[in-house]
């Protein structure tokens, strides 16, 4: 299984972001201050990283904007078929 930094992630689309470094932390920080997170992604819909390690390790999202990718997901996927 290919391992990636927090840089890797970024490249992969040709420089295209995929994921907002403001939205990345340490699982530990997660765990310490859980309420104020879950309250900003409810607040946002951005998905935050998780990283153990220094490495990212999960992605969270609240349920609505995670719905909201799949549908968009299985819609982009009829379309090509």
């Amino acid at each position: 299984m290919q391992r990636w930094g927090i840089k890797e992630m970024f490249d992969l689309r040709g420089g295209d972001m995929m994921l907002d470094l403001r939205q990345v932390f340490t699982l530990t920080d997660f765990l310490r201050n859980h309420k104020e997170m879950v309250a900003r992604l409810n607040e946002n819909h951005k998905p935050v990283v998780l990283t153990v390690k220094g490495r990212p390790a999960l992605v969270i999202q609240e349920a609505d904007s995670y719905q909201d990718l799949l549908d968009r997901l299985r819609k982009a996927e009829s379309k090509e078929q």
